[in-house]
C-alpha cells in the first residue's frame, strides 16, 4: 500500500467536477475531507438552474442522497487525518462518514464505495476578528486545514495565495482541463517495405486514422518512397482498409459534395461507419466540419439509417449580451437564424453542387444569391431531407431518436451542457460534435476547459467515441493572418 495523502477540499474542486472526490481518494488510500462550510456553499448552489456550478452542485448531492452516511468519532478518522489532529483546537468538532457510489461501470470499473469525511465545527474562531468583505467562508476552511493539518486542495488562486502565506500547503486541481489540446491527434502514419502493417508495441483505439508509406531499396542501396500509400482506420484491433479512390471515385453520389483532402475523406468514412455512434471533431473555419457532417448525414438520410439531420448550437456571441438570442428581433425562428448561417451556407453550397448534376436541383434552385428563390430552395432542401435547426436549450426533456445530430461551436460549451446533449440521443442516433478550440467566446471557458477538448481527450482513450483533428484549411489569406496572428 502507497502512501496516505489527506486532502481538505475547497468547493471549488468539488463545484469544478463531483468526480474529483474519486480521483483524490485513489480507492481509499487518501483520505478526501470537506467541512460544513463546503456544504452550505454547495447547497446555496444547487437551485441554480442557468450555470454549470449548479448543476456539479446538484451532481454532488445525487451522489450524497443514495450515499451511506453515519456520524462517526475522531478515532474512526483515516490514520493522517487523526494522526495529526490539535485536539486543544478540535475538541469540540463533530465528524460524519459518507460512502459515495461511483458508477464506474462505463469506464471498466466497479462500484467500490468511496469515503467522505465531514469535519462540522459551529464555532469559527477566524469569525470573531475578521473583518473583510469577502472570505469569510475560505477562512474558515483554511482554519480547518491548519488545526488538521491538511493539505488543501482549491482551484480559486487568491484562495491558495491566502493559504500557502499562512503556511497551508495548497494544491489546485482541474479535472476538466486539457493540457496542450493542440498536440492530440488520432492520425498514424507507418512506413512499410513488403506489407503494410501495425507495429507490434502500438496500442490503436478505434477510427485512428493511419497512413502507411510503402519504402524500397534503389540500385544504390538508398532508401525511397514509392509513392505508393494506403489508408486505412483502426478498427476493434485490425485494420480496415480505406480504399478511398473508390468511395470518392465514379460510385460516390453526384448530389453530394467530395471531401477534398485526406483528413476530410477519413472525416467522412468514420461518420457512415456503420459501427461509429460519435464523432468529436476540431478544426478552424474553412476545414470543412460543417460542409462534410452535411454530406455524411445526406447520405445517410438517403440510405435510410437516419430518419433526418438535427443542427444544434449554442447561442453564444463575442461577448456581446445584446447579441443573445432574446435580445434579436423576430420571431423564435427568425432568432435562431442569426446563429444557424454555418448550416444554411453549407445547405447553400450542396445546392449550388446539385444544380450542375440533378434536374431536379434546377427546378427547386434557379434564383441568384440572396433572392427570394434562394430562400426557398432552403427551405425546401431542409424538407426533403428533413433537416431541423434547434438550440441547445430545447434539448432538455426531449429525446432524438435515427437522427444524424451535428452540435456546433462545441468549444463554447461546458461539460454539463455537452452532458446534457448526450444523455438527450435515443436508439440509432448518430452525434458528430465539432468546434474551433482557437475561437471561444464563452465568459468562462478557455482553450484548456470547454466541452469540446474534454471530448477530444475521452476519445483519445476511449474506444467508444471516434476523433480527427482536421488541420488543413480552404479559406482566404486574410482568415489564415487572423488566425495564426491573434
Amino acid at each position: 500500500m502507497g502512501t496516505q495523502n489527506c486532502y481538505l477540499l475547497d468547493t471549488s474542486v468539488i463545484l469544478d467536477d463531483p468526480t474529483n472526490i474519486l480521483r483524490i481518494s485513489e480507492e481509499n488510500l487518501n483520505g478526501v475531507v470537506i467541512t460544513n462550510v463546503v456544504l452550505a456553499e454547495l447547497n446555496s448552489k444547487k437551485d441554480d438552474m442557468r450555470s454549470e456550478a449548479g448543476f456539479q452542485a446538484r451532481e454532488f448531492f445525487r451522489l450524497a442522497d443514495i450515499a451511506w452516511g453515519e456520524p462517526i468519532s475522531s478515532v474512526e478518522l483515516p490514520e493522517c487525518v487523526r494522526s495529526r489532529i490539535d485536539h486543544n483546537l478540535c475538541q469540540n468538532d463533530r465528524y460524519y462518514r459518507l460512502s459515495l457510489n461511483f458508477d464506474r461501470s462505463l469506464h471498466g470499473g466497479e462500484a467500490n464505495l468511496i469515503d467522505l469525511y465531514i469535519v462540522h465545527r459551529e464555532h469559527y474562531r477566524v469569525s470573531a476578528h475578521f473583518s473583510e468583505p469577502k472570505g469569510l467562508n475560505d477562512a474558515k476552511i483554511a482554519e480547518i486545514a491548519d488545526d488538521y493539518d491538511l493539505t488543501l486542495l482549491t482551484n480559486d488562486m487568491s484562495f491558495r495565495i491566502a493559504a500557502e502565506i499562512r503556511g497551508i500547503q495548497s494544491q489546485s486541481i482541474r479535472n476538466s482541463s486539457v493540457e496542450a489540446p493542440e498536440k492530440i491527434d488520432f492520425s498514424y502514419t507507418y512506413e512499410y517495405e513488403e506489407a503494410p502493417a501495425l507495429p507490434a508495441d502500438k496500442t490503436h483505439h478505434n477510427f485512428d486514422q493511419i497512413t502507411f508509406v510503402q519504402k524500397a531499396l534503389s540500385a544504390a542501396s538508398e532508401m525511397y518512397e514509392t509513392g505508393i500509400q494506403r489508408h486505412a482506420l483502426s478498427v476493434n484491433g485490425q485494420i480496415e482498409w480505406c480504399d478511398f479512390d473508390r468511395r470518392f471515385g465514379e460510385h460516390f453520389d453526384e448530389s453530394l459534395v467530395r471531401p477534398l483532402n485526406l483528413e476530410q475523406k477519413f472525416y467522412y468514412a468514420m461518420m457512415t461507419h456503420p459501427q461509429n455512434y460519435v464523432t468529436v471533431v476540431s478544426g478552424s473555419t474553412g476545414s470543412g466540419k460543417t460542409l462534410v457532417a452535411l454530406q455524411a448525414g445526406l447520405e445517410l438520410v438517403e440510405e435510410g439509417i437516419v430518419e433526418g439531420i438535427v443542427y444544434a448550437r449554442n447561442t453564444v456571441t463575442s461577448n456581446d449580451p445584446q447579441s443573445e438570442l432574446g435580445f434579436r428581433k423576430g420571431d423564435e425562428e427568425q432568432k435562431l437564424g442569426y446563429f444557424m448561417y454555418p448550416l444554411y451556407a453549407a445547405i447553400n453550397f450542396t445546392i449550388e453542387h446539385q444544380s450542375k448534376y440533378s434536374i431536379d436541383a434546377r427546378v427547386e434552385y434557379t434564383g441568384n444569391t440572396n433572392s427570394i428563390k434562394r430562400e426557398n430552395a432552403t427551405e425546401i432542401f431542409m424538407k426533403k431531407y428533413n433537416i431541423e435547426a434547434m438550440d441547445i436549450a430545447h434539448m432538455r426533456g426531449t429525446t432524438i431518436s435515427r437522427k444524424f445530430v451535428i452540435i456546433d461551436e462545441a468549444q463554447n460549451m461546458t461539460n454539463a451542457t455537452l452532458k446534457l446533449i448526450g444523455t438527450r440521443m435515443g436508439d440509432e442516433t448518430r452525434l458528430v460534435v465539432m468546434g474551433d478550440p482557437g475561437q471561444i467566446d464563452h465568459p468562462f471557458l478557455s482553450k484548456r476547459r470547454n466541452a469540446l477538448v474534454t471530448l477530444l481527450n475521452k476519445a483519445q482513450h476511449n474506444d467508444f467515441i471516434a476523433g480527427i483533428q482536421l488541420r488543413h484549411t480552404i479559406r482566404s489569406q486574410v482568415a489564415d493572418w487572423f488566425d495564426k496572428n491573434f
